[in-house]
């Protein structure tokens, strides 16, 4: 690694590491600006572009660069669907808040640990833990001493939200209750899409939560395959609060922010210790944020809409609705799992 690179891997966030290239076992750097992180909906393969420069280097390349000391990333968990690019935006506005939305090598790192235990694995244990603990110290990087990184994470990440969560560290994490969640996915074609491709990894995550299998998943009608996958992410999440330390998680209900929004992102920043001014809160939430769709800011979007959208998922679908939301009611007879967070309310 140039002398270069190296003095700007170590000064600020401008060389951002972007995915592990895990075949040749290289890291893929970017070379990103404060405005694009601002900007960026996904910091992952939809950024790559032939103007975004771009360099693969050799894990002895970077690291042994000695970097400052900083504190590790605040962190946002989520089920999907549930306004964390919203929120992540939203908390990005505060001056000392470095947004990083869905970066694509933690991604790369929860692939990677679902094959630890297996012979095919291509690092080890000891290797693996090494490697994500300099990946954490990677995104803790800045561009201003008061700054901090705050990771929204993708809703495949949260299975490492136990080994990210640690006492120096606070997380967020984002929920909405089975039946909208359940409306938000049926409502739309591209993240019924986005679910029935997730749907066999998910079923694989909540069996080895269940120690055994809630369904097959060629039994499950779409419906019943979106309910499971909200009772994967959301076991996913409330065995990760068991395990984190005391006061380093706050839930928050999606819905209840929409109705509340002024009260509630005022909770949300003071959790992160970000001093709260509420012309800045007010300005925020009558602003353009608001009123975009956060992956897609070109498009509109409003809680309203939301509203009008999930309605007529009800209409159109309520039957399959009430027949998913039942087989829920039988799992949780038979597993204290789901039964704790059916009653989840916090």
């Amino acid at each position: 690694m140039a002398d270069s690179l190296a003095q700007a891997f170590a000064s600020n966030a401008v060389l951002f590491p972007h995915m592990l290239e895990l075949i040749s076992d290289r890291i893929l750097m970017s070379h990103l600006t404060e405005e694009n992180f601002n900007t960026a909906s996904f910091l992952d393969q939809r950024m790559f572009t032939p103007q975004l420069k771009r360099n693969l280097l050799e894990w002895s390349d970077v690291e042994n660069i000695p970097l400052p000391s900083a504190p590790t990333p605040y962190y946002i968990f989520h089920i999907g669907h549930v306004g964390s690019t919203l929120i992540s935006r939203l908390l990005g506005e505060w001056s000392n808040i470095l947004a990083l939305r869905e970066p694509l090598i933690l991604r790369n790192l929860a692939e990677i640990w679902q094959t630890l235990d297996a012979p095919h694995s291509r690092w080890s244990p000891e290797q693996y833990a090494a490697r994500r603990d300099l990946i954490t110290r990677w995104l803790s990087r800045s561009f201003h001493d008061e700054q901090r990184p705050m990771v929204k994470a993708s809703s495949f990440v949260s299975p490492l939200a136990p080994q990210l969560i640690k006492s120096d560290t606070k997380a967020l994490f984002l929920k909405t209750n089975l039946e909208s969640y359940m409306l938000t996915i049926l409502a739309g074609e591209a993240s019924m899409h986005e679910t029935m491709a997730m749907a066999p990894a998910r079923l694989e995550r909540l069996t080895a939560t269940l120690n055994e299998p809630p369904a097959r998943l060629w039994e499950l009608t779409p419906a019943q395959r979106v309910a499971m996958s909200w009772l994967c992410e959301m076991v996913t999440l409330h065995r990760a609060e068991k395990t984190a330390p005391t006061g380093s998680v706050k839930w928050q209900d999606f819905d209840r922010f929409l109705a509340m929004p002024n009260a509630q992102l005022t909770e949300i920043a003071e959790f992160f210790d970000l001093s709260v001014e509420q012309p800045l809160v007010s300005a925020l939430l009558q602003g353009p944020i608001m009123r975009s769709y956060s992956k897609a800011p070109e498009h509109g979007y409003s809680a309203d809409l939301r509203r009008d959208v999930q309605n007529e998922a009800k209409m159109r679908h309520g039957g399959e609705l009430k027949t998913a939301m039942k087989w829920v009611e039988k799992l949780a007879n038979r597993h204290s799992a789901i039964a704790d967070i059916c009653n989840f309310n916090p």
